[in-house]
């Protein structure tokens, strides 16, 4: 008799819906592999913020919550938000005690994360339209701009030309990334229990997705 595979449960807040269809994407793609010792299923919602994911949620048990952010530009605004998404992941930690928020955050954007699962992209960009000449080469498309990108038909459609081996490229590129960072030298600032890289490019989603691969024993 085959043995029923148990079920890992993982939780998340997303800012926007390419990170929600790319977690539908992934968590399909672990459940139908023959390799994966157990299933996932991925409690998740499109939520800015954190404080307010945290209180919609009827739990007592102790759990982890991953917040997929965006750290859009070094202009105020949005480093004014980025310091808030932080904020309110602390203040989690004072009301909900049995939430641990964990920060997936992509500098400049979740993009860049998706680029990583076809190539390189140690560039440092100026902007985050940038990404679509990149998003272009990975997945062999001619989008115009990155809004014709994330219409939700031709996200998509990039997402399946994609394998569960593209993602352990785009974790193992992700610290190469990051490595990179810490070799020149960058500072790698704390603020409020959480770590960050100023500089373009960098990104932690990685973590959360390789503690994931590395539960179901695909890596």
């Amino acid at each position: 008799m085959i043995k029923r595979k148990s079920t890992s449960k993982y939780y998340f807040s997303v800012e926007g819906e390419t990170e929600y269809w790319y977690l539908e994407w992934l968590q399909e793609q672990i459940n139908n592999s023959p390799q994966a010792a157990n299933k996932v299923s991925f409690n998740k919602q499109i939520q800015k913020d954190p404080l307010k994911r945290a209180k919609s949620l009827a739990i007592t048990d102790k759990v982890e919550i991953w917040h997929l952010s965006d750290y859009e530009s070094s202009e105020p605004i949005h480093i004014h938000q980025f310091t808030e998404t932080m904020n309110r992941m602390a203040e989690t930690k004072k009301l909900k005690k049995q939430i641990a928020y964990k920060f997936g955050y992509s500098n400049f954007t979740f993009d860049l994360w998706m680029i990583l699962h076809k190539m390189d992209c140690q560039r440092t960009f100026s902007h985050r339209k940038q990404y679509i000449a990149p998003i272009n080469k990975a997945y062999s498309e001619n989008f115009e701009n990155m809004d014709e990108y994330k219409h939700e038909a031709n996200f998509k459609r990039c997402l399946r030309k994609l394998t569960l081996e593209n993602v352990i490229e785009a974790v193992n590129r992700s610290k190469n990334i990051m490595n990179t960072n810490r070799q020149k030298g960058y500072a790698l600032h704390q603020y409020k229990g959480y770590s960050y890289y100023n500089e373009n490019p960098s990104l932690m989603i990685w973590e959360i997705i390789e503690k994931i691969l590395i539960d179901c024993k695909l890596i």
